[in-house]
């Protein structure tokens, strides 16, 4: 039986992740309470595998390492797998992500004390990287034993997702906002999908968490 692929992505009320040039400060005004923590703890510990774009991976990579949020030990135990062209392991990428590694431990570790193991620097040093056609990839995942596999953003990541049909379940953060503007999660679909709605949950923040299955 193949394993499924889980999209996990926060949205605003119009259906944007993002502003139009990749703002995402309103999804922490409407987060981290400790309704929509457990919420988000509960999909992360049951996933198998972590798998996200290039740019969200040298973002988290600098945070994860160093938080002492409930939710980072499964960020940070959890293999990854980046999908990039280009790889990450070699030239610009490779410094710049050295770069925001170092910067980041200063920055947090004297904010909450937080010192990363080495098996956690690893994890986010040394991913498996995933550089051939996008969907080719996540069948070849969705073959291997394990956990389901959980996709995080960006936009574009997210949206390139979307259009190759291969999402078997969307678990979006809808958050008490209208942006008006920006990047959508839905935009690169060639044709309609019908959803079938698995579950809602109402956060005291005013987001909610919907979990659709195609139909």
């Amino acid at each position: 039986m193949k394993r499924k692929l889980v999209l996990k992505m926060s949205v605003s009320l119009d259906g944007f992740v993002c502003g139009p040039n990749g703002e995402a400060d309103w999804i922490f005004r409407s987060s981290g309470g400790a309704d929509s923590t457990a919420w988000v703890l509960d999909t992360l510990v049951g996933a198998g595998v972590h798998v996200m774009g290039s740019r969200s991976y040298h973002d988290m990579a600098a945070f994860w390492p160093y938080s002492d949020m409930t939710i980072a030990p499964p960020m940070n135990d959890i293999p990854k797998v980046i999908f990039s062209r280009q790889g990450i392991t070699h030239g610009p990428q490779a410094d710049r992500t050295t770069a925001a590694l170092a910067e980041a431990q200063a920055r947090n570790a004297q904010r909450h004390g937080v010192t990363p193991t080495a098996a956690v620097l690893r994890s986010w040093a040394e991913p498996t990287v995933a550089s051939g056609d996008l969907a080719e990839e996540i069948l070849r995942l969705k073959a291997q034993p394990g956990n389901f596999i959980l996709a995080h953003g960006g936009a574009r990541f997210a949206q390139s997702l979307v259009a190759s049909g291969l999402i078997d379940e969307y678990r979006l953060a809808i958050h008490p906002v209208v942006l008006g503007q920006g990047q959508p999660l839905f935009c690169a679909l060639r044709s309609p999908v019908d959803l079938r709605l698995v579950s809602v949950t109402p956060f005291a923040s005013g987001a909610m968490a919907a979990i659709y299955q195609p139909a």
